[in-house]
């Protein structure tokens, strides 16, 4: 019997950081020791924070808040799939208010949408689409916490927020 493999993604938005941090790289190497793949929904600021998540593999796409640099080399949205199941990969833009719908229009059918620009952790399903935003791993400009997440595939997509 061919037993399917549960993946863990690590999951980290809004970073807002120069460069290299010693800080985020500890709780990264804590967080998502056994995660298979990283992604980081935006708002990087520079290509050198993609460092941080290494040697894991890592998806990333550019936010309003990026450089220049980071807008060549990554894309505003990325579709990809895991374990059968399809996600859209989107920082987002504008104001919050209704900002889920805004990106599902743009992505498309997929089974989870993974954002970030609100700074808000949001975990939740709606219509059968999980619609999942860790907040933000640096900063405690729009809320009172840091946040990062963890999306776990197995027959389904679960999430969870974790306060850092």
């Amino acid at each position: 019997m061919n037993e399917r493999k549960k993946v863990r993604v690590g999951v980290i938005s809004d970073t807002h950081l120069d460069g290299f941090d010693d800080q985020l790289k500890s709780v990264i190497t804590r967080q998502f020791a056994d995660a298979d793949l990283i992604l980081h929904a935006g708002d990087l600021v520079d290509l050198a924070v993609l460092e941080i998540f290494s040697p894991k593999e890592v998806k990333a796409v550019c936010g309003n808040m990026d450089n220049r640099r980071v807008r060549e080399k990554l894309p505003e949205q990325l579709i990809f799939e895991v374990q059968g199941f399809k996600f859209g990969l989107m920082h987002g833009w504008g104001s919050p208010w209704g900002i889920e719908e805004k990106i599902l229009a743009r992505l498309g059918d997929v089974d989870c949408v993974v954002y970030g620009h609100t700074h808000k952790p949001a975990n939740y399903k709606k219509d059968k689409v999980l619609f999942f935003n860790p907040g933000s791993a640096a900063q405690r400009r729009f809320n009172s916490s840091r946040t990062l997440g963890i999306l776990e595939i197995d027959k389904e997509i679960t999430g969870r927020i974790i306060y850092i």
